[in-house]
């Protein structure tokens, strides 16, 4: 049968012949699974985004419950910094959450941190969300505090958020906070 023949008959068998096929719907929006999420973690965005700072924070030598972080993450979601390299580049890691843990899991309890958000812009279409998070993080061994914008992408699927990505940036001395993303009340640097 010649190839135009043939994708005329596939494409004229009804389309009963796929739902009678086709997969039962998971319990939640993707087939891999992920581990429970508390439901006050996740009934809202602002408890979500609540969770996330809260999971990361906390002083030197206290394990993080890594457990809680992936829970509110889809599986196959992305955690992604971008800076300035060395060389005045700017570069993108594109890091899954199990990534960020091995990576960032040791220094996070070897040297304390806490992260904590200044201001919120929030943006939102039925049960997608677009954040855009204003964070201050400090190291429990000193130094300037560190400033940036996360950006997480969510969904609703109906009973919970999920966060989908979150990609962020550091403020820098050449690109500070613009005064949009920060607390009515902030001074800028």
């Amino acid at each position: 049968m010649r190839p135009a023949l043939l994708l005329a008959a596939l494409l004229s068998l009804p389309a009963t012949t796929y739902a009678q096929s086709a997969p039962p719907t998971p319990d939640h929006p993707v087939a891999t699974s992920a581990p429970a999420a508390a439901e006050a973690d996740v009934e809202s965005i602002d408890a979500i985004l609540g969770a996330l700072y809260a999971v990361i924070s906390g002083p030197v030598g206290q394990a993080r419950d890594w457990n809680r972080l992936r829970s509110l993450f889809i599986p196959g979601a992305r955690m992604m910094p971008i800076g300035e390299r060395a060389d005045g580049s700017v570069g993108i890691r594109l890091l899954a959450v199990n990534d960020y843990v091995a990576l960032s899991g040791p220094l996070l309890v070897e040297r304390g941190f806490r992260e904590r958000e200044l201001a919120r812009r929030t943006e939102r279409f039925g049960h997608l969300a677009q954040v855009f998070s204003t964070y201050e993080g400090t190291v429990a061994a000193g130094g300037a505090p560190i400033r940036g914008i996360n950006s997480i992408q969510l969904m609703h699927d109906g009973r919970r958020w999920w966060i989908v990505s979150l990609a962020w940036a550091p403020e820098t001395a050449s690109q500070p906070l613009p005064q949009a993303y920060l607390p009515a009340d902030a001074a800028t640097r």
